[in-house]
């Protein structure tokens, strides 16, 4: 039986550029006093980063949790946003809806949710246009399992 180990929940703020990328540093600080594998860190690292700046971006405002056990990683982010009209097409590299003022920031290269995918060993996204986003991820404490 898998035992929850950690749980932690942290608030999200759309538009909060000055911010963004904090709570994905307090996840792998977190993971890092833990001993958690570097390799491990790193994809947490690009999962929560990616989907934090998702939710800047394009989100009102979201919830991301992350649950440790003795097996696994996962981190779901559950918005309140405009949701994804078109999943399929959203999860293409490349492909964005980054305005001007966003991609002149250095954001907006459409490769968020496919790297969320990429680094981890299961990916769910749901979203409801008008009403938001959720993206579960999980990762393995493990990478040969």
């Amino acid at each position: 039986m898998t035992e929850e180990l950690l749980r932690r929940t942290f608030e999200l703020r759309g538009r909060d550029f000055e911010n963004a990328g904090e709570k994905s540093t307090e996840v792998t600080s977190i993971l890092k006093e833990l001993d958690i594998d570097p390799d491990v860190i790193l994809r947490v690292g690009v999962v929560t980063f990616e989907a934090e700046m998702n939710v800047v971006m394009y989100a009102d405002k979201a919830i991301l949790s992350f649950i440790l056990t003795d097996d696994e990683i996962a981190i779901e982010v559950a918005d309140q946003g405009p949701g994804i009209p078109n999943i399929e097409l959203a999860m293409q590299p490349g492909y964005s809806t980054a305005s001007d003022e966003m991609r002149e920031m250095g954001f907006g290269y459409g490769m968020g949710l496919p790297n969320i995918k990429k680094n981890s060993d299961e990916f769910f996204l749901e979203s409801q246009v008008g009403k938001g986003t959720k993206v579960y991820c999980m990762i393995r404490l493990n990478s040969n399992g």
